[in-house]
């Protein structure tokens, strides 16, 4: 693999986070419902997920510009979004290279057709654990931000191979732990993860799943 990356560990602490609470407050319920990736995870209740996931100007063009700049991406470069969710970091990308292509994918349909609708006839439903229709090494970039820890073991590992096989170069974030007290405040949090592992054992996974990107953590501090 390349390195470990910053680029939006600073959007994830931004945001204030009540952990015991989330977890008192009928969680395997808000857990069933949030699973399904309808309106409830996005736009509902706190309590089932975002609630409200709204597009707010220039909140990911710090992330789009670093991107950029990491990977040296041309004008016309050829970006993947795996799980790409309403498609606000593609359509920052796709407002500073106005001549690339960007493409996105999620397993909520709700989620695409409330997009930016710039990017919007830009994207479909998939799932990232299936294999992807495109051919090796065809995009200049795939990203993939906070969605490989809600698939189990095994999807992990497909999905993991798909972005390899199709991204010239791969950034990926996922959730992740450092302590007992992180593992708590994410086992808190977290309604809709399946993948629960360390910095340590996150890298091993990535590699023994030939993935030769880039990574990021969050953590739940």
């Amino acid at each position: 693999m390349k390195q470990q990356l910053n680029f939006i560990s600073s959007l994830h602490t931004a945001t204030k986070r009540e952990y015991l609470p989330r977890m008192n407050d009928n969680k395997v319920e808000a857990m069933t419902i949030a699973k399904k990736y309808g309106f409830d995870y996005w736009d509902g209740d706190r309590r089932y997920g975002y609630g409200g996931y709204k597009y707010i100007p220039g909140r990911w063009k710090p992330v789009a510009e670093k991107l950029i700049q990491q990977y040296h991406l041309p004008p016309k470069a050829k970006i993947l979004d795996v799980g790409c969710g309403k498609a606000y970091l593609l359509f920052e990308l796709q407002k500073l290279l106005p001549d690339a292509e960007v493409t996105g994918f999620d397993l909520s349909s709700y989620a695409i057709n409330n997009a930016k609708e710039e990017v919007k006839p830009f994207l479909f439903v998939h799932r990232a654990e299936d294999k992807l229709p495109y051919h090796d090494q065809e995009f200049d970039l795939v990203l993939s931000i906070n969605t490989l820890h809600n698939l189990p073991l095994y999807d992990v590992n497909k999905a993991l191979q798909e972005i390899e096989r199709v991204g010239k170069n791969k950034y990926l974030v996922v959730e992740s732990y450092r302590n007992e007290q992180e593992l708590f405040n994410l086992q808190c949090w977290a309604l809709t993860a399946e993948s629960f592992f360390t910095p340590q054992e996150w890298v091993w996974l990535l590699q023994t799943c030939g993935y030769s990107g880039d990574y990021e953590f969050i953590y739940f501090q």
